[in-house]
């Protein structure tokens, strides 16, 4: 297991996906440069889904990757490993322009469950999509432009021990005194000659700050959206040095399936929640020659991966976690159970990962909730309901989950994606 190569590939990763937009064009990319053909969702599938094929589709912020084994049957079951493209910040509202006293400003309004003081006094980038005119898409990106600022301690003697921003009069970010306004400049980074131009925009902010490796043994890692891109660019390597998948002595299809969303509850067309998932894999049977009944019989066969981040131990607050099951960074990754179904994890998927985390040689740990605290929860409940086929939910151990950058140790995405290779091409 090469977890330098993982972890400096990681970061690459994030670099380049500072939203879900482009955090699925650039599994798209990496895809497309390997061999995968894009597969329209308009077209066909008859005449494009074919044994041996990979084949990538994109649905605004949401991705899906399919490897096809060259025996591949219209009741080949699949194996999925489902994660998420977005994470939470805050979101450009409509007539984004603000000004106070002097300063420019960007009106933006929150986006899932951010640790709105981890965004203060750091860079934050612009980034995401504008839709022109004529109906196209430009991914647009700012580079380091904006800032939300803290108010003086001698304007605030209390702020150490009684910050709570207003979400609506604190978090609107400075990016300057004079220029454009921040539609503008988006529309002019897209080659476009003005705001009038954009008629439609998805532009979320990220910390411009690049991912780094850190500490005395430089074992420590740190950057924006480890919650959930790590677990994105897992499945991403995991997919790329799979060959044919087997589950016993028969074929398994490989699939990626990156959906945006979740931090809202998934349910829209490009989240776990909507039809995207059950919609490909009924095509994909569908183009195999498949009836009803050939699809029902691949999904019993089907295991879904839910590949989500995860609490590792705060070495502060040891109180808040439980207190028999206290994952550590750098132990491998975990293993999540909830028992009122937060998690999906049961114990035919908890036998399951144990087989895959032996074969692929890495380290596993059990992920609980302290009972007086309520856990989050991820795609896979969504999808196990949604689709009806066996799930599990494992993730990367991280501090900070939610700040506007998060910290794992360097070991522990590289031993999630060696156990993704091994449950993408088959199990003993």
């Amino acid at each position: 297991m090469d977890a330098t190569g993982h972890i400096e590939d990681l970061g690459s990763f994030i670099s380049a996906s500072p939203s879900s937009y482009h955090a699925a064009a650039e599994v798209a990319r990496r895809l497309g440069e390997a061999g995968y053909a894009t597969l329209d969702e308009a077209a066909d599938w008859r005449e494009i889904v074919r044994p041996g094929a990979r084949l990538v589709l994109v649905r605004d912020g949401a991705v899906i990757a399919l490897a096809l084994p060259a025996d591949a049957g219209p009741a080949t079951p699949f194996r999925i490993l489902g994660a998420h493209t977005d994470s939470p910040t805050f979101k450009l509202k409509p007539r984004p322009a603000l000004s106070a006293h002097g300063w420019l400003q960007a009106g933006v309004e929150v986006y899932g469950g951010p640790i709105l003081a981890s965004w203060f006094d750091r860079e934050l980038e612009f980034a995401g999509r504008l839709v022109d005119r004529d109906g196209t898409v430009h991914l647009v990106r700012t580079g380091p432009f904006a800032r939300i600022p803290h108010l003086a301690i001698h304007l605030d003697r209390e702020v150490n021990s009684s910050f709570a921003p207003d979400k609506q009069r604190d978090i609107q970010p400075v990016f300057g005194v004079s220029g454009p306004d921040v539609l503008t400049h988006l529309a002019r980074l897209a080659g476009l000659s003005s705001a009038h131009d954009v008629a439609g925009f998805d532009v979320m902010s990220v910390d411009s700050a690049a991912p780094t490796r850190f500490g005395a043994d430089r074992t420590l890692f740190a950057a924006a959206r480890l919650d959930n891109l790590s677990s994105v660019h897992a499945g991403v390597t995991a997919l790329l040095r799979a060959g044919d998948g087997r589950a016993g002595d028969g074929p398994v299809i490989a699939v990626l399936a990156a959906f945006d969303h979740e931090e809202l509850g998934s349910e829209s067309r490009s989240g776990a929640a909507g039809p995207l998932l059950s919609d490909v894999l009924e095509r994909v049977s569908a183009a195999l020659g498949g009836q009803r009944e050939d699809l029902v019989r691949a999904i019993f066969g089907s295991w879904l991966l839910s590949a989500d981040a995860g609490h590792a131990i705060h070495p502060n607050r040891g109180e808040r976690h439980d207190p028999a099951n206290r994952p550590v960074v750098g132990g491998g990754p975990l293993l999540k159970l909830n028992a009122n179904q937060r998690y999906t994890t049961d114990a035919v998927g908890a036998a399951l990962w144990a087989r895959t985390c032996d074969k692929a040689g890495v380290p596993f740990q059990e992920f609980v909730s302290n009972n007086a605290i309520p856990c989050g929860s991820t795609i896979g409940p969504i999808s196990a309901t949604r689709i009806g086929i066996p799930t599990l939910d494992v993730g990367t151990p991280l501090l900070s989950m939610h700040s506007a950058r998060e910290l794992c140790h360097v070991d522990d995405p590289a031993y999630l994606s060696a156990a993704a290779e091994v449950f993408f091409t088959g199990l003993p």
